[in-house]
C-alpha cells in the first residue's frame, strides 16, 4: 500500500500544484507529502517536478507518468467500490458543503438518519455561503444553488428552485410595493444584498416581459450569510430575493410578502458537485442519493401563497 499511497500523493501534486494543498486534500502532513514524493522519485529513478522555493513544476517524466497514474488510481478506487458494495458496508470520513439556508434546513436534519443507517460512516458537514473549491479544500460533495464554474467537475442537478422577491409588510407599507424591477434600482428600495469575494448576486436575474434581464440593485445591509438577509428582511429592513422553499413559512403566516410580482427572479438551479474519483466512492453516491431522495419534493413542491 505504501507505493499506491506514494502514486496518489503524485497525482494530486500533480493536479494541485503544490506540495502543501496536496497534504490538505489528503488530509497529511507536507513533510509525509514530500517524503512520498521522494519515494517515488526514488523507485524510479527519475525526478518528477523540478521545486524551487516558490514554484513546483512538473518534469518531462512527471508529464509522462502522471496519465498512468491517475488510470491506475482510478482503477484501483473501481475496484474498490465494487467490493465496498457488495459488503454493503461503507466507511470512512465524508467530507460535505452546502449553503446555509440548504444546509440548515435540508441536509444536516438528514445527517443523523444517515449515520444510523450506515454507522461506520462520519460525516464532516461545512455551511458556508461562499463558493467552495471541492479539490483544495478536501470536500467530497457540495450542494450548492447555481453554475459551478469548474467545468471538470461532475453534477447531479437536483431542481430548478424557484425564486421570490420578498419583504415585510412593514416595509411595503413605508417604502411602497415596487412593482417591477426597474422599480428597484435608484434609491426608492433598500435590497438586501448576500455578497462576498466573488460574488455576483447584487445583479438580480429577473424575468421580464422582453426575457431575463439583470438589475444592478443595491442597498445599505449587506452580508455573506443568507440567513441574516432573511432576518433582516423579517425586521423591515429591506427586500430579499430567496428560494421559495427558504421563506416558504414567514410567506404563509404572512411575515413577509412578495413584492415586484410583475418580474419574479429567474429560477435557480440546486444541484451536487463532485469530482469523479470521488463520485465513484460508494459512501459518496449513497449519502447523495440519500439527501436528494428526500428534498427533492420540498425544493420544487414550495408554492407562493396566491
Amino acid at each position: 500500500m505504501a507505493y499506491l499511497d506514494n502514486i496518489r500523493t503524485f497525482v494530486r501534486v500533480y493536479e494541485l500544484g503544490s506540495m502543501s494543498a496536496a497534504g490538505r486534500d489528503l488530509r497529511i502532513s507536507p513533510a509525509v507529502t514530500s517524503s512520498r514524493i521522494s519515494q517515488l522519485e526514488d523507485h524510479l529513478s527519475v525526478r518528477l517536478f523540478q521545486r524551487t522555493t516558490r514554484s513546483l513544476t512538473p518534469t518531462e517524466q512527471g508529464k509522462a507518468f502522471y496519465s498512468g497514474a491517475a488510470e491506475i488510481l482510478e482503477a484501483v478506487d473501481n475496484a474498490e467500490a465494487k467490493v465496498v458494495n457488495l459488503t454493503e458496508n461503507p466507511k470512512g470520513s465524508l467530507f460535505v458543503a452546502a449553503p446555509l439556508g440548504i444546509g440548515r434546513r435540508l441536509v444536516a436534519p438528514l445527517v443523523p438518519g444517515f449515520v444510523g443507517d450506515y454507522p461506520d460512516v462520519s460525516v464532516r458537514l461545512r455551511l458556508t455561503d461562499r463558493t467552495v473549491d471541492l479539490t483544495t479544500e478536501g470536500l467530497d460533495l457540495a450542494f450548492f444553488l447555481g453554475q459551478p464554474e469548474d467545468s471538470n467537475l461532475r453534477i447531479r442537478k437536483i431542481a430548478d428552485v424557484e425564486r421570490v422577491l420578498c419583504a415585510s409588510p412593514e416595509y411595503v407599507a413605508a417604502r411602497g410595493n415596487p412593482a417591477s424591477g426597474a422599480d428597484l434600482v435608484g434609491d426608492g428600495h433598500d435590497c438586501l444584498i448576500l455578497r462576498f469575494p466573488g460574488a455576483t448576486e447584487f445583479q438580480w436575474r429577473l424575468t421580464t416581459p422582453e426575457g431575463s434581464k439583470r438589475f444592478r440593485v443595491k442597498g445599505r445591509f449587506e452580508s455573506d450569510d443568507g440567513d441574516v438577509l432573511t432576518d433582516w428582511a423579517l425586521s423591515g429592513n429591506g427586500i430579499v430575493m430567496k428560494p421559495v422553499f427558504d421563506v416558504a413559512e414567514h410567506l404563509r403566516a404572512g411575515r413577509l410578502v412578495e413584492v415586484a410580482a410583475q418580474t419574479p427572479p429567474v429560477p435557480i438551479q440546486m444541484a451536487c458537485l463532485f469530482t469523479h474519483r470521488r463520485g465513484q466512492d460508494p459512501k459518496s453516491r449513497l449519502f447523495m442519493e440519500y439527501v436528494i431522495s428526500r428534498i427533492s419534493d420540498v425544493v420544487t413542491g414550495a408554492q407562493l401563497p396566491r
